[in-house]
């Protein structure tokens, strides 16, 4: 990377970006934290975490260390939660993009993660996202020593609640357009925030509910309804 004084003038654009979106304001960060660097303003957001997030964290670790090789390794978690008594489903989201270029075509994208229904207290339940794969998704070309620290505070196997994933979103894809910037690239869309939010967020998601057939392997079984996510409405209403 370059000087101090670089890295203190990329720190205040990625930290003026994250406050810029629309689901993020500095009423929702702790005001000792507007000063500090996006690396700080993420440690503060993955310690948001709930008891049954990180509850829900411990068992996927556990099943983890003691799975054999199952032939799906979200399949095979989703079952081990279910049968730890927890409402876990497979998700897949599939949503259509339109990028502009020097045409401008559509994409159609499509991601599986996991979901785990948390009981709140107003009594609504919540969805608590599982992702297994999670740091491997922000990661860019070429980045700069400042944003290859950020994402190296990220966690591979992530939990959390639609509204403290969003707001890593929020935060992260501005620092990669930042890191990107500084080395003279363009950020593609598949790292933009919106693009980002529909892979966990998107209105279009099929729960899939597994369970183990007679000879120990995996079946699904897809229900028709929709998530209706608050988050996903407020976040994702278009892409691009």
């Amino acid at each position: 990377m370059g000087s101090s004084g670089a890295d203190e003038e990329l720190f205040d654009q990625m930290i003026r970006d994250y406050y810029e979106s629309e689901s993020n304001t500095p009423n929702s960060i702790p005001p000792i934290m507007i000063s500090s660097g996006p690396q700080s303003i993420l440690q503060v957001i993955l310690l948001e975490a709930t008891n049954f997030e990180r509850e829900i964290l411990e068992k996927v670790l556990m099943y983890i260390r003691n799975m054999g090789e199952p032939n799906s390794l979200k399949k095979w978690v989703v079952m081990r939660l279910q049968m730890d008594d927890y409402k876990a489903s497979l998700c897949k989201t599939s949503w259509v993009s339109t990028f502009r270029c020097s045409k401008v075509f559509q994409h159609v994208g499509d991601y599986e993660y996991i979901e785990v229904m948390m009981n709140s207290n107003n009594g609504k339940p919540t969805r608590v996202i599982v992702d297994m794969d999670f740091k491997s998704h922000f990661e860019v070309a070429r980045p700069t020593q400042t944003y290859e620290e950020l994402i190296n505070s990220l966690p591979s196997i992530f939990v959390a609640t639609e509204d403290r994933l969003n707001k890593i979103i929020s935060l992260v894809c501005p620092a990669a357009k930042a890191s990107l910037k500084e080395k003279g690239l363009h950020i593609p869309p598949w790292r933009k925030a919106k693009y980002m939010q529909s892979k966990w967020l998107s209105k279009n998601c099929k729960r899939v509910s597994i369970s183990s057939n007679n000879n120990m392997g995996l079946e699904e079984n897809e229900e028709e309804d929709t998530i209706t996510a608050a988050a996903a409405a407020k976040c994702c209403p278009s892409i691009f």
